[in-house]
Formats: structure tokens, sequence, C-alpha cells
């Protein structure tokens, strides 16, 4: 005899739990699933333990999909302000960060607790350790077989992930459910992930691992302005995995260093009043030490002075610093990816609900479905808002 449900709900991660308060509030007889020992392990491991749980700026422009349009409407009616109204609510301390994004002043588990009260509060039941061996649709129902035996619900609600940090647990398993019941699946790929250089470029870039610069990445129309980190592998920071979402292998980005100044101006400046200066000991006025180096050697101007620096040469230097021009091998995968790019196709679904067009009752929401946000809080905020929708319809 199958266990009954109004709502189950496979995955006990930001999404899937909002999902189930909201359900849960409307007296729904709710039941989360999820085959790891605790929940909530990427809001846990978020933000460096703090959990960037939002971004006061968050809107549509600050997500890709292929369907752009899709996300405004959740959005719109679960915002920033209503999480943070939430956070406050449970006493929880928070700061703000550079642009807009907002942390727990002491741990990421302050939000997986309070998750967890208002799931508790809201009578939904959460049940760990328990792996799904087949999905299957009955008539005007779902069968979901476990390993603790057969449950039959209403509504089937998919909040799994992405593929992203596999070692955390993530398995596709959306995108499996999806395309059993024939909804289409946008091509999946890292996101907000470090990348790679062949090993031609780190044996020239060798010396530059653990550098650090302020810089904009840029990739197409695409560019974001923070921290960009050398690495012995490539390319990471802020900058580098904002810019990755775009990023498509066998294309180069274009990092400007030191965006805010005109190093050219800067250097003729100092020509003029320290000329005997050697060209690498001014740009280490400008730039981290090693970078000066670098730049220096590229260009072949090592122990040059500046006075001996025509104006074309300056120009070609600062050129060489502010259009730094690189062809990523790859990325690190979605080993250490973030979020995960693509997902169920938003076209198969109700942008208010969340509920697929063709198959009532099947809802799919968070990183699963073809909505990614940048870095900075967004992707938690559209988890928020996509479970706060389809908890409102289930």
């Amino acid at each position: 005899m199958a266990e009954k449900q109004d709502v189950v709900i496979i995955g006990a991660g930001a999404a899937g739990m909002m999902c189930a308060i909201e359900a849960g509030k409307r007296g729904r007889r709710v039941l989360v699933l999820d085959h790891a020992k605790t929940p909530g392990e990427k809001i846990r491991i978020s933000g460096g333990g703090r959990c960037n749980f939002t971004n006061i700026h968050a809107g549509p422009r600050n997500f890709l999909s292929d369907n752009p349009h899709f996300c405004k409407s959740a959005l719109a009616r679960y915002r920033p302000q209503d999480f943070l109204a939430l956070v406050e609510r449970h006493g929880i301390a928070w700061h703000e960060k550079t642009l807009g994004q907002l942390f727990c002043d002491h741990s990421a588990k302050d939000i997986i607790r309070m998750l967890l009260a208002e799931m508790e509060k809201a009578g939904a039941e959460l049940r760990l350790e328990t792996a799904i061996s087949a999905v299957e649709s009955a008539e005007s129902s779902f069968r979901l077989a476990t390993n603790s035996g057969t449950i039959e619900a209403t509504s089937l609600v998919v909040a799994s992930g992405g593929k992203s940090i596999p070692k955390m647990g993530a398995t596709g398993l959306a995108y499996k459910i999806a395309e059993q019941f024939g909804l289409p699946v946008v091509e999946t790929r890292p996101a907000l992930v470090p990348l790679t250089l062949d090993q031609a470029q780190l044996e020239k870039l060798a010396a530059l691992a653990g550098v650090a610069a302020d810089a904009e990445a840029r990739f197409g129309k695409a560019a974001f302005r923070e921290a960009v980190l050398l690495t012995h592998r490539g390319l990471s920071g802020p900058a580098i995995l904002q810019i990755s979402s775009y990023w498509r292998e066998g294309a180069e980005i274009v990092l400007r260093l030191m965006p805010d100044i005109d190093i050219a101006s800067i250097l003729r400046g100092m020509r003029r009043t320290n000329g005997r200066h050697a060209v690498q000991t001014a740009l280490a006025d400008i730039l981290p030490r090693r970078l000066a180096q670098f730049f220096a050697e590229e260009a072949k101007l090592t122990g040059r002075l500046l006075a001996d620096l025509s104006d074309k040469a300056i120009d070609a230097l600062s050129t060489s610093i502010q259009a730094w021009t690189l062809k990523p091998a790859g990325s690190e995968g979605y080993r250490t990816a973030e979020v995960t790019l693509g997902g169920v196709d938003t076209r198969a679904l109700d942008s208010r609900t969340m509920q697929a067009r063709s198959i009532p009752g099947l809802y799919f929401i968070g990183e699963c479905v073809d909505v990614t946000g940048w870095l900075g809080g967004y992707n938690f905020q559209w988890a928020w808002a996509s479970g706060f929708a389809a908890g409102q319809d289930v």
C-alpha cells in the first residue's frame, strides 16, 4: 500500500524547503525527500560558510536563460526584501557586502535552521537518506519508488538542483525526470566556475600564480568588474566566475586590469618626473609587482628607462595591460562550479506557478530550471522566488 501525500518535493535545498514552507502554510500535506544525510548542504557551504542569501539588487537582468522573460513573474512576487524580512523575524544577524550582497554575520547554518523551523511550523515533513529509484505518473497522481517504500502524491515538485559540486550529492536527477515526462532540457554546462589555460599559457604565466588584481573581464557584450586571480590552473576570482557563464569554448576573453585609471597617461607623467626609473619599477607603482615584471618582460622593456620610451611604446604597453587577451582552454567543470547553466526548458513551464504545461501536478524549481543568476546571492533569490511561486499552487 502506497503512502499518500498531497505534495512530494524532491530535494531539501533552498528551493525545495521554501516550497515546502509555502505549501504547508496552505494546509497541504507535504513531504520533502532527499538522499543526503543533512538538508541544505549547498546553503551550508555558500559564502564561505556565511551564506550570501540574497542580493538587494536582484532583478531579471541578473539572470541568464534561453527565455529571459521567464523569471520576471516569480522574482516580482517574492523579492529580496521578503526573504530579508523572514531572516530578521528569526533574529539572524546579517550584513551587506559590496554590490548588494547580503551575508549572515555568524553562520550559513542559521539560514538552514530558520528554514527547518518554518517547515516544522507549516507541518511539512522532511525525510533524509531516501533514494528514489523510479517516478511514474498514475491517474491524477505520481508514484515514487524509494528505499523506504512507495509514495503517492497529487503534486510532485522537482527541486533536486543541477550537476554542480557532485561531491555535495548533485546527480542531474531533475533532467532525467523532465526527459522522462517529455519536457525539453536546454544543454547544461558549468557556470560561475574558474577557467583553465593550456599548458603553454600556464608555463608562461607560472610566476603569476596567486596574484590578484582589480579588473574588468569581458566576453562579447558581457563585462564584470571585480577581482581576477591567477592560479596554477588558470583564472579565477569573482570577475572570472561571472564571465564564465557567458564564455564559450574556443573563444577569447579580454581583461582590463586597473580599469579606473589611464595607465598610459600615468606613465607619461612619470616619464616627465621620474624618467630614470626602470619600466618595471614604474609599473610596480600601478600593478602588483609580479604583474609589472611580467608585462615589462612581455614588451621586452625590462631594464629600459621610462625616459627612453616613445608615446607609441607607452601606448602599446598600456594596451597590453588594459586589453589583455587570453584564450581559456576550458573550465574546472562541475567539480567547482557554483551553479549549472541551462536546465529544464522554461518554455515547457508556467512562469507564474512553475508547473509543467503538459503535465498537471508536476513542477520544477530552483537550479534545475534554465534560469541562472550572477554571482552574489542571485541564485539563492531565484531559489526562494521559484520555490515560493510553486508553493502557492501545488
